[in-house]
Order: structure tokens, then sequence, then C-alpha cells
């Protein structure tokens, strides 16, 4: 049995500092890097490639609206020519920074409203698979299943499905909203618990009683208070259970 762990890693912006990447970068398998759009710039996103490819990890590109001051997290009705766009453009930074850092670029995640947008949004949906395939149909595209997922196994690409070890789950299978109570999780070792019964049974628990779930990756938020601990618990947890950690798109 093997799971891969991922975080959202790359989101320090000039002199405001978000996260604790390089402790992340020593227990995680994926990094899924800020391309600039909702958070990150240049030099952060060079440090952050080259940290995790001397660590190994795997290097994904975490994609967003062109949304710095509301970190990505509010939805933007943009024209679906111009999110392919803006895709491509942040694919192509992220990946310049891994050529310049001698790793490459394996997988795409959107972050944020983006990436929940293009679970019902046709054309948004669309235009972002569209933007991933043209640029490369040979990186993987990761993210909960609905329309994107979907669109993107039509059209060729690789998928991946994760489940996200900080967040409360409704009992349809969709997140509690931010801000309501039971969304955010923050004790290490309730979510280690919760991770293990998902690895090992399927399923995660919600308000009404668990509810299956299929994940192929782990995802702990960088931005989440306690990230470092969470994630190391995570990996006490699932290695103590004789579970392989190991990047999905490697």
């Amino acid at each position: 049995m093997r799971i891969d762990l991922n975080a959202d890693l790359g989101e320090s912006f000039g002199a405001w500092r978000m996260g604790d990447d390089t402790a992340l970068l020593d227990v995680v398998t994926s990094a899924n890097v800020a391309c600039g759009f909702h958070a990150g710039d240049p030099r952060t996103m060079l440090a952050t490639a080259a940290a995790a490819a001397e660590r190994g990890v795997v290097i994904g590109a975490h994609v967003g609206y062109r949304d710095l001051a509301g970190f990505g997290r509010r939805f933007i009705d943009v024209d679906p020519d111009e999110l392919y766009a803006d895709v491509v453009y942040q694919l192509g930074a992220l990946a310049g920074a891994c050529r310049a850092t001698a790793t490459a670029l394996r997988y795409v995640k959107p972050h944020g409203a983006l990436y929940h947008a293009i679970g019902r949004h046709a054309a948004q949906a669309r235009a972002v698979v569209t933007a991933v395939h043209d640029f490369d149909p040979a990186l993987v595209l990761l993210g909960s299943p609905g329309l994107a997922l979907r669109l993107a196994t039509e059209t060729g690409l690789e998928t991946a499905v994760e489940a996200f070890a900080d967040r409360g789950y409704r009992p349809d299978g969709g997140l509690i909203p931010r801000g309501d109570p039971g969304a955010m999780l923050t004790d290490p070792d309730q979510i280690g618990d919760r991770v293990l019964q998902l690895v090992t049974t399927g399923e995660i628990p919600t308000p009404t009683g668990p509810i299956p779930i299929r994940a192929d990756s782990i995802c702990v938020h960088g931005d989440t208070s306690g990230a470092v601990a969470i994630a190391r618990r995570i990996r006490q947890r699932l290695e103590a259970a004789g579970i392989e950690l190991a990047g999905f798109a490697g």
C-alpha cells in the first residue's frame, strides 16, 4: 500500500513570509508550488524548486487566479481565453524554475477558488485542462473528482485524486466551507487518525458518519496552523502502519 503526501508551498511573496517550506519539504513527497498569481514570486519559485530537487520531492504547478490580494480564494469570472493564457504563463514560469534547478515539472494542481470552480464551471474547466494539455500532455492533473478531471481524462491527460488532511468533509463528500465550524482541522493526532483511516479503509469521517472517498494523494495546506507538525504526524502514522509514501507523479 502506498500514498502520496503533498503540500502547498512557495507561497511567500517579497517580504511576506508564508509557512515553513524547508521543514515541510523534509516530510512531503510532492510540492504544489505557487506560480506567482495567487502567491509566490520568481525568487521563491527558484528557491522552492531547488530545495525540492535536493530532497527528491516531486514538483507540481499550483496555478490560480490572478489574485494576490485575495490569495486566490475569490472566484473570478475570467474569460476562458484569458484563463487559458494565464495557466500557460504560470506553467511556463515554474517549468523554467525547474529547468534552472535541474529538476522537472510533473503535475498541475489548481489553487483555491479556481480548484473548486473547475469542478463545475464548464468553460473554466475546459480552459484549464486545454492549457495543461497544450503545454505538456505528459503532466498529471491533480484534483477532486468532478468536471475538470473528467474532461482531462477525455483529453488524454493522466489524472490523480486528492483528499485533504486538514479540512472537514460534508456528508455529500464536499468540503465544509471555510469559516464554518469544523472546516479547518489543526490537531495533529486527530488528523493522523483520519488520514490513516482514509488510506486503510477508503473512508473519512463526517459530522453524520464516515463516507467512502478515494485518494492518490493527501494534501496538507502549508498555511494551516501547525502544518509541519501535522505533516510529520501523518507520515509517522502511515509509516508505522507499513504504508509507503511516494510521489504519484514521480
